[in-house]
């Protein structure tokens, strides 16, 4: 019986090849991770964490403004984006230690390196060689830039948080929730945001409703939205960055273009397809179930499948990677995955929570659907002197009264809408929402208290 350096090598220290790493290093597998930059991924390093804090950041100003109508008076304080970075660098440090430290602590042997496939069961990470039992590569994605004339201008996502100097005025090309998110948080930061998108709404596969309203309430903010435009070419002009769109649509003179159009796949430089791994025609690795490839004892979770993009998404596919390859911890249930019902928020201003099905998917899918659905100004708003408003959404399946789709536009939707998730994972009914009582006043009691209908049956 051949006998291997590891029992899996993990290439990718992302959340979740850390997770599988560190879970099967606890049940006793011999694991090596190898990751070339910091540890903890896109999430901590240039995603979810450091764009949260950025977006915390940004509703202050509004705060101190409605604060006003509350009584409090007095002059803001002046925001200052050298502190910011400095202190979400200092926390991201701290959070990179404590991955390291968590796969140290699991027995974990960490590599630091560009790793590359030789074969099936080979890894070569710089000049040393490792082999493995089975190997899981979860590099998950990067953004993509279009090849056009001032290319060499244009920043990403993962270049924003460390922009130097602020840019007084910001072009957010794209319409996604990466876009949305920086064109909300900078908006916020006191820049001038303009926002290109090529479509005519915003966040194409959400709800028709939230991509509506979610448009009215960033324009509000001072979010420039500029739709149906595409960006031509960019240019370098003692006044800024001149961008000009296509179909003699103008000109806009910025200080940083943002392109947020899309991520592809980490894939490029890896070995994959060398050592026969299959990629699908936009560089995903395809995985079957058990999330292997084509190459038996090589396995992929995470961005780089190109399933759905989420963090937690990855962290759950780990744990029933690990499940498969080494079967359940002492007393535990096998774990599986479903893709059904994943919760999401998007980190606009407002915010957005979504669970389930948008009302399109939902009458595709089951046919006759009832739609539930108010908009309103929050009790927060009755003084603040905002114009903010709320969206909340229901959309139930006729034929078993089970709610199969949940949205919200609003404050703090993401923490409203994880709630709700487990409800409907369960198969929650309209009628169980209806005999919930509310916590009153909240904006999360509307979910329970919606009884009229937007679109009666009579009328599908």
């Amino acid at each position: 019986m051949k006998t291997f350096d590891f029992d899996l090598f993990v290439i990718g220290g992302g959340s979740g090849g850390v997770r599988a790493a560190r879970m099967a290093a606890q049940r006793g597998a011999r694991v090596a991770i190898a990751e070339v930059a910091a540890m903890g991924g896109t999430c901590v390093n240039v995603g979810c964490i450091p764009k949260k804090l950025y977006s915390y950041a940004a509703h202050y100003a509004e705060s101190f403004e409605e604060s006003h109508g509350f009584g409090w008076s007095g002059t803001a304080p002046v925001f200052n984006w050298d502190v910011l970075r400095a202190n979400r660098a200092r926390e991201i440090t701290r959070l990179n230690g404590i991955y390291n430290q968590l796969l140290a602590n699991a027995g974990v042997t960490i590599i630091t390196g560009w790793a590359t496939l030789i074969d099936g069961h080979n890894v070569k990470v710089e000049e040393q060689t490792f082999s493995a039992k089975n190997i899981l590569v979860s590099t998950g994605g990067t953004p993509t830039v279009p090849a056009l004339e001032g290319r060499e201008y244009i920043v990403t996502s993962d270049q924003m948080f460390d922009l130097e100097p602020f840019p007084k005025r910001l072009l957010v090309v794209g319409g996604g929730y990466i876009a949305c998110e920086f064109a909300s948080i900078f908006n916020g930061l006191g820049a001038e945001v303009t926002q290109v998108h090529r479509g005519e709404k915003l966040l194409t596969g959400f709800d028709h409703d939230v991509r509506s309203f979610i448009a009215t309430e960033m324009e509000k903010t001072g979010v420039r939205l500029r739709l149906g435009a595409e960006v031509e070419a960019i240019s370098k002009t003692a006044a800024g960055l001149q961008v000009t769109l296509q179909a003699g649509a103008g000109q806009v003179t910025v200080d940083a273009v943002l392109y947020a159009t899309g991520r592809v796949p980490n894939t490029n430089g890896l070995g994959l397809e060398a050592a026969g791994v299959k990629l699908s025609h936009k560089g995903a690795i395809e995985v079957n179930s058990h999330y292997q490839s084509s190459l038996p004892s090589v396995y992929a979770l995470g961005d780089v499948t190109a399933r759905l993009q989420l963090t937690p998404v990855a962290l759950g596919e780990a744990m029933v990677l690990v499940d498969h390859l080494l079967g359940p911890a002492a007393g535990k249930k096998r774990r599986s995955m479903s893709y059904d019902f994943v919760p999401t928020a998007v980190f606009t201003h407002p915010n957005i929570g979504t669970v389930g099905y948008s009302e399109e998917e939902a009458r595709k899918v089951f046919g006759k659907v009832t739609v539930f659905r108010t908009d309103f100004k929050p009790l927060r708003h009755t003084l603040s002197g905002s114009t903010e408003r709320t969206l909340m959404k229901l959309l139930v399946e006729d034929a078993t009264d089970r709610v199969v789709g949940l949205h919200m536009v609003g404050p703090d939707a993401g923490e409203v809408v994880q709630g709700f998730a487990v409800a409907m994972k369960a198969g929650a009914t309209k009628a169980v929402f209806d005999s919930t009582i509310g916590i009153h006043p909240t904006l999360a009691e509307e979910f329970v208290t919606m009884r009229e209908p937007v679109t009666p049956f009579a009328s599908d």
